[in-house]
C-alpha cells in the first residue's frame, strides 16, 4: 500500500513540475532563445515570406481586376504586404521586385497580369 502511494506522490510531483515549467515558459521553447539565433531565423525566414508577399499582392491584384481584365500587380504592393503583414522594417524596391519577378514567373501571370517589376529605371 504504501509503494502505491509514493510512486503516485513522484507522479504528482512530476506532473506538477511540467505545469509549472509550461506556464513559466509560455511558448519560449518555440522561440529562440539567444539573440544571434533569432536574427539567423529571421534572416532565413526573410526571402519565404517576401515571396509569400509577392503570393499576396498578386492575388489581391487579380481579385481587384475586372472580368477580362489584366491585373496590375506593382512592387509597392509587395512591399506594403511584406511590412504590414509579416513586420518587415524595411523592404528595398530591387529586393521586392526579384521576389516579384520569380512569383510572377512560376504562377504564369503573363497571360492575364502586368507588373513593374521588369523596370529598370
Amino acid at each position: 500500500m504504501s509503494d502505491t502511494l509514493a510512486e503516485g506522490g513522484w507522479a504528482l510531483a512530476a506532473g506538477s513540475l511540467t505545469v509549472l515549467l509550461a506556464l513559466l515558459l509560455r511558448g519560449r521553447a518555440t522561440r529562440p532563445w539567444w539573440r544571434a539565433r533569432a536574427e539567423r531565423a529571421a534572416l532565413a525566414r526573410r526571402p519565404r515570406e517576401l515571396r509569400r508577399a509577392a503570393d499576396m499582392a498578386i492575388a489581391t491584384a487579380r481579385r481587384a481586376a475586372g472580368p477580362g481584365e489584366p491585373a496590375l500587380v506593382r512592387v509597392a504592393a509587395v512591399r506594403e504586404v511584406a511590412v504590414s503583414h509579416f513586420g518587415h522594417r524595411h523592404v528595398s524596391h530591387p529586393e521586392a521586385a526579384a521576389a516579384l519577378r520569380a512569383r510572377y514567373e512560376r504562377s504564369g501571370c503573363a497571360r492575364d497580369c502586368f507588373t513593374d517589376a521588369y523596370d529598370t529605371t
